[in-house]
């Protein structure tokens, strides 16, 4: 088989940056990227023979672990009739009726191809309901690469130092407005400064995309009441934390009612899968029932939702949050004592299987105070866990991901590279 460096050689003369996402070309820590051959349980196998615990979990979709039997066999179950049919299966019905159950706030959902997808119709979704135009996002959360929305953006825009994008045009970012996260004044001065125009707030509640960062005690209520109050409809994207964080995602922990909701990664259980959903008065106005158009060939892909159906059954039979919990909380202590102990500043914000570590001294509750962190440290931390086995996301402004099959072995083995990687800086 051929070696992970003649595999990005030979990519680089065809892909642009010889990677289909720039985040994975390691430009932010330095280096070359290694290609997976195979990937099992909590355990990624390089080209080259290399296995190494991973921490970046496909992103977020592989809560049960990499190449899970059951959702294996799901796959090959709906692969026994086909692979796509252009017309409506049953598969499309069961993830609806799952999806709604878990998540209150949805009494009708539209399945797509990815969280972009997602994201980008429930804002022409918004725009259409309420006939306004503007749109507030937050600097540092990423909601996909459509033009609306890659704007002061997080994730790998961030890290390849391009939070705005090439190719927007300003008309288009007239119509964003970017605030501050975790600043309610700030939401009061964006409807005082633009009075009936707001169409929607669009927010990670809990942001994985400038690494994990957590909202203020009382920040998403306030962002819910000032969506009331001015007529605007809030939306969640909950791409990442949608039934990672609870089965019923943020929403279900911090007790706060979105308009609408955007979903993806678990929901296709390691395949292309988006989805959103909410209210049923605003849902009724995509079409075929309403004037908002938005459509998909592979949308509702019967692999995709067979496999996500299997995600979603496990983790409503083995109710695993509390596990994931405090699997986390293992990792982030083992960090923080670490970091004391070579006197180094470190912040670890970490809810259930998402975390992240950050080199300041500064708690991170932004993207100016993310951006304050040790960049550069955290390529040198980077490396000293690729060199001991351990794979973390290659940017410091990432979210880490747990999955159940990190119990045991692999999360104590973890710690203790962590450990030493942060005694060696």
């Amino acid at each position: 088989m051929p070696s992970s460096a003649s595999l990005f050689t030979r990519a680089q003369q065809l892909i642009p940056g010889g990677v289909n996402s720039p985040v994975r070309a390691f430009r932010s820590v330095g280096g070359a990227p290694f290609f997976t051959r195979s990937a099992r349980g909590a355990t990624l196998t390089t080209v080259d023979g290399r296995e190494l615990i991973d921490f970046v979990c496909t992103w977020g979709p592989a809560i049960h672990g990499h190449n899970h039997p059951r959702i294996r066999a799901a796959i090959a179950a709906a692969l026994e009739h086909g692979t796509s049919f252009g017309t409506p299966n049953p598969y499309e019905v069961e993830m609806a009726e799952l999806i709604v159950k878990f998540f209150p706030s949805i009494r009708k959902v539209r399945m797509c191809n990815s969280g972009t997808e997602a994201t980008m119709s429930a804002i022409r979704l918004a725009r259409g309901f309420t006939q306004r135009d503007k749109i507030i996002k937050f600097a540092g959360c990423y909601h996909g690469h459509s033009d609306s929305l890659l704007i002061k953006a997080g994730s790998g825009a961030l890290t390849h130092g391009h939070p705005d994008s090439a190719g927007i045009p300003a008309a288009f970012a007239r119509e964003t407005v970017v605030l501050p996260y975790n600043d309610p004044a700030a939401i009061a001065a964006a409807f005082a400064a633009n009075p009936g125009q707001i169409a929607c707030i669009i927010l990670e509640p809990y942001i994985g995309n400038i690494g994990f960062i957590k909202p203020d005690a009382g920040y998403l209520q306030y962002v819910r009441e000032a969506c009331t109050t001015h007529g605007a409809l809030l939306i969640f994207d909950e791409v990442m934390t949608g039934f990672r964080q609870a089965r019923g995602g943020v929403q279900e922990l911090e007790k706060i009612t979105p308009d609408l909701t955007c979903l993806g990664k678990i929901i296709g259980g390691g395949l292309p899968v988006g989805a959103f959903g909410g209210r049923a008065d605003v849902m009724d106005y995509l079409a075929p029932l309403g004037p908002v158009y938005q459509a998909g060939t592979l949308s509702g892909n019967p692999l995709a939702l067979a496999a996500g159906i299997a995600s979603l059954q496990m983790l409503e039979e083995l109710n695993p949050y509390a596990k994931l919990d405090a699997l986390g909380r293992q990792v982030v202590t083992a960090a923080l004592a670490a970091a004391t102990a070579k006197g180094l500043p470190l912040q670890a914000p970490q809810t259930g299987s998402m975390f992240s570590l950050f080199f300041t001294p500064t708690p991170v509750r932004d993207m100016p105070t993310a951006l304050a962190s040790d960049a550069k440290l955290f390529g040198k931390f980077f490396h000293a866990c690729l060199a001991g086995g351990v794979y973390l996301p290659p940017s410091a402004y990432e979210a880490w991901f747990l999955s159940t099959a990190h119990e045991g072995a692999a999360i104590d083995r973890a710690c203790e590279v962590i450990a030493s990687a942060i005694k060696s800086l």
